[in-house]
């Protein structure tokens, strides 16, 4: 047993080391790089590390959300005073949570915080919940995203419906209710608790052209729609076999939505209610706000202290993120497949006409290979009400076919391939709200030129 700890504590020092080093040059890869030289080092060091935390671990999967999610817990446990271990600078996969850990970690292995907090890939789900064996196991969307990586929706579903069904019994398990591939998973245990929108005054007219489970997966038949909220989010029934929506244990009514800078709802759980003033923008954010709220109550939270921590939480890198640029403000919104891109368009609709726009659309292997996505991408809900559009990015031109496409005419449309150049030329040209929306990649490089010019911090820091 001494031996074991003596070795371990070797193998954090030389990951430890590394992780250092790599943050000395400056490169994002040091997020990860030392979790994933840990493993390496120890295959179980997720677990053992993991397994002394004093109150468990809480994971958050999704398609979209899942960064946002985590960054809600973490606002809302950390004013509960629960010292939190997050890997929040968003390194996802497994590499990720173990520098999370490392970093946690003390010289004979003893974890400096209380409760892990991890978002985690949908892709590397299963071996991190082997690992970590999470209290808490919240799963909040499936969405079509990276076609050429993950395959279609139903690869993913399967995965979960097979870690699903293999988790013991006892720990909580939150799902949304108003996604039915996800809400079948926990259809038949007694610990799954449901969130969603209960709020027709935000339904939608019809399913969108984005929207992607749309036929039951217990008889293939498709759904019926009482109310469409989000993609393929909402209250449905399968007419053939009745499955339906199932029973809310915490949801969301009387919904606001004010542009980017905020929205506004009433929450609505099994031990009371309470009015939310969320400083995040859009109906997909009420979505995470619920899975955060449903979380930390199971992980012991009061109400007062969900409302609160949500109430003040600040936008998780990229998502809905306001800088001063220039003396202009500058607003980053992430969009990196079609139902969030989608969401974001429809909160672009809410502010004043005369949008002044930085487009970019890489196609680099973060991002995925294939941005066909853009043309699921409903631009046409705000082409009538943008004065500018400068395009960037490794696939500047197709997004700018696309724009024109969607009713944005040639004369309000520039193409900038390099986006400090681009950056440069949609700041110069007018006063008011600039709305930058990047893809993932093109996130990253636009966070890098910001910091560098000191207008905002560095993120990987």
């Amino acid at each position: 047993r001494y031996d074991d700890e003596v070795m371990l504590a070797a193998k954090l020092a030389v990951a430890r080391a590394v992780g250092a080093a790599a943050r000395a040059v400056n490169r994002g890869g040091g997020t990860s790089l030392p979790g994933k030289l840990l493993m390496r080092l120890e295959p179980d060091a997720l677990a053992l590390l993991a397994r002394r935390l004093p109150r468990g671990s809480a994971v958050i999967s999704a398609t979209n959300g899942k960064t946002t999610t985590a960054a809600m817990m973490a606002s809302i446990l950390e004013r509960a005073d629960v010292g939190v271990v997050h890997n929040h600078a968003g390194a996802n996969m497994a590499g990720g949570v173990a520098s999370a850990l490392l970093a946690a970690a003390r010289p004979r292995g003893a974890i400096d915080g209380e409760l892990g907090l991890f978002e985690v890939d949908e892709f590397w789900l299963e071996r991190v919940v082997e690992d970590v064996d999470p209290r808490v196991l919240v799963l909040a969307n499936l969405f079509r995203d990276q076609l050429d990586r993950y395959g279609e929706l139903e690869t993913i579903a399967d995965r979960w419906a097979r870690l699903v069904a293999g988790r013991p019994a006892g720990g909580a398990l939150i799902l949304n209710a108003d996604d039915p591939l996800v809400a079948d998973l926990g259809r038949e245990r007694s610990d799954t608790r449901y969130f969603g929108v209960d709020d027709d005054g935000v339904a939608l007219p019809e399913l969108q052209h984005a929207a992607d489970s749309k036929h039951c997966r217990r008889c293939g038949h498709a759904y019926a729609y009482e109310a469409v909220y989000l993609a393929h989010l909402g209250r449905y029934r399968c007419p053939n076999c009745g499955q339906r929506r199932t029973d809310l244990d915490i949801c969301a009514r009387a919904v606001e939505l004010h542009g980017v800078r905020e929205s506004r709802f009433e929450l609505h759980t099994d031990v009371g209610s309470a009015s939310v003033t969320l400083p995040l923008p859009g109906l997909y954010n009420i979505y995470n706000a619920l899975a955060a709220a449903a979380a930390c109550l199971e992980l012991g939270v009061g109400l007062d202290g969900v409302v609160a921590g949500l109430e003040q939480v600040s936008p998780a890198f990229g998502r809905a993120e306001t800088v001063d640029f220039e003396g202009r403000s500058l607003s980053i919104l992430l969009i990196k497949n079609p139902a969030g891109a989608n969401e974001v368009l429809r909160t672009l609709a809410l502010e004043p006409p005369r949008l002044d726009l930085l487009a970019v659309l890489n196609d680099n292997v973060a991002d995925g290979r294939d941005i066909s996505w853009v043309w699921d991408a409903d631009f046409e809900l705000i082409a009538d009400r943008v004065a500018r559009v400068t395009c960037s990015g490794t696939r500047a031109g197709e997004l700018a076919l696309r724009l024109r496409y969607a009713g944005v005419t040639p004369d309000r449309l520039t193409v900038v391939p390099a986006l400090a150049d681009a950056l440069e030329l949609a700041a110069a040209r007018a006063d008011g709200p600039l709305y930058a929306l990047p893809t993932y990649t093109a996130l990253l490089e636009l966070r890098q030129l910001l910091a560098r010019s000191g207008h905002t911090g560095r993120y990987w820091c």
